[in-house]
């Protein structure tokens, strides 16, 4: 565990697919007639790319090694102008020594040597510093631009509702405010990514319970109305199947309700399904295998450790195995082949613990503690971690961001929000055409740089230092 190193900057990935974010284009890197046949200077241009859309900057110099190897005698002098553009200092360590600096091509050429001991140099002091003080103008630590943006929006920040946005920048482990300044703040609400729109979903602005529903265009930039509830929810729970978006339980300002309903995109329409087995305001929801799952809450009485499964096909809930806590203010995900509960509030303290349901085996597992308690967070999965985002600590409510890794079994450290805040809600946009715009900037640009942009802009109150 290093504080601010997110694993993505320092595992093992098998990614071969490169996207250009910017013409909505794809390349595949594989061992084609028509990548082979690339010119050195074509090859170039597309390694050089801060779209190419690779997690481990191993896959860039595999592809280097089957293109030179397609005609070795003609090519193996290109690896002095090709290997500068691959990010190395953003490989595994292990693998750089082993692979890089020990391959022949590199070895026998006497312009790699200072490329060489450059990404060396560059390595050393980006696992000193870590990712969120490097400077991205050394192309040997300049992070790609990501596949997917997470957002965290809205919340409870210092005291009242925010209308606070920030995307998250896996790659490059940072933050960056897009605020949006003319809309409301609003707090426990749901979000879901949608068929290119993100949509925001009841919640509370500490008068109003809402059942409307706002949908935000990432690309153009707009807001839009659309059919509202038919339930007032606040502390709703949210997900998406089969280009549904489904909206479970909640607040209406009188009673915690076991209704539920779904969206329809196509007609603009909720319609309501099966009720669930218990109410629940604070649960959490996800899909897994074509069917929606909901864990924990709080039914007015107590906190819950029950959980539910919907079948779309019998529009029926069914209970499933308890989990091992009970917990309200929940996170829950689908992560691999498991569903996902993490953290919460049990009636007496706030939770580090979390757990994993398998749905074969209908059974609860635990999986290592987070570093921090937190109720009332966001949670999801971006380029295969899982990130829990904010909340409230049982003492305040905290900025800090934590990542899982299902292969090591480990949490990480990753980059803090520019903003403390609980009752979030996030959600993952992939393949966006105008990705930079939500991304780190990656020219002259460095870590304390973005410390002085970002502006406390949002419609909240004045934040905890």
């Amino acid at each position: 565990h290093t504080p601010g190193l997110c694993p993505s900057h320092r595992k093992t990935w098998r990614s071969w697919v490169a996207a250009s974010s910017s013409s909505q284009s794809c390349v595949w890197i594989i061992v084609s007639a028509s990548f082979l046949e690339l010119s050195v200077t074509e090859l170039k241009d597309i390694i050089e790319k801060d779209e190419l859309n690779v997690k481990q900057e191993d896959a860039v110099f595999e592809a280097i090694l089957k293109w030179i190897s397609h005609d070795p005698q003609n090519r193996k002098q290109h690896i002095s102008v090709l290997l500068p553009k691959v990010r190395l200092a953003l490989m595994h360590a292990e693998y750089f020594m082993n692979n890089v600096k020990m391959n022949d091509y590199v070895k026998d050429s006497e312009e790699c040597k200072p490329v060489i001991i450059n990404a060396l140099k560059a390595m050393y002091d980006l696992n000193m510093n870590g990712p969120s003080n490097s400077d991205f103008t050394n192309p040997f630590t300049r992070p790609r631009l990501p596949y997917a943006i997470l957002f965290a929006i809205g919340g409870w920040s210092g005291g009242s509702p925010t209308n606070a946005i920030e995307a998250y920048d896996a790659r490059a482990d940072r933050w960056v405010n897009v605020t949006c300044e003319e809309e409301s703040p609003r707090a426990y609400h749901g979000a879901a990514y949608l068929k290119g729109y993100v949509y925001i979903i009841g919640g509370f602005d500490s008068v109003d319970y809402f059942n409307s529903v706002k949908r935000f265009d990432p690309v153009k930039k707009t807001w839009h109305q659309v059919a509202p509830m038919h339930s007032r929810r606040c502390y709703v729970s949210v997900t998406v199947l089969s280009n549904f978006i489904y909206a479970m339980g909640g607040f209406d300002g009188y009673v915690r309700l076991n209704t539920a309903e779904r969206y329809e995109p196509e007609t603009n329409q909720w319609t309501l399904i099966a009720p669930m087995h218990e109410q629940r305001s604070d649960a959490s929801a996800t899909t897994l295998y074509g069917k929606v799952y909901i864990c924990g809450g709080f039914n007015g009485n107590e906190c819950l450790f029950t959980a539910e499964v919907y079948n779309t096909e019998s529009n029926q809930w069914t209970v499933i195995a308890p989990m091992r806590s009970r917990r309200s203010g929940i996170g829950v995900i689908a992560y691999g082949e498991h569903v996902y509960a993490v953290g919460g509030f049990d009636g007496a303290n706030r939770l580090r613990s979390a757990e994993a349901y398998s749905p074969v085996a209908n059974t609860w597992r635990t999986i290592p503690t987070m570093f921090n308690p937190r109720s009332n967070f966001g949670i999801e999965v971006v380029d295969d971690l899982l990130f829990v985002v904010g909340g409230f600590n049982g003492f305040t409510t905290t900025f800090n961001v934590e990542c899982y890794d299902e292969k090591t079994d480990e949490w990480y450290d990753a980059h803090d929000m520019s903003i403390y805040r609980s009752a979030l809600s996030c959600c993952v946009v992939p393949g966006l055409a105008n990705v930079g715009e939500y991304a780190a900037r990656r020219d002259n640009f460095t870590g304390l740089a973005l410390r002085d942009e970002v502006k406390y802009s949002a419609s909240t109150s004045t934040l905890p230092v």
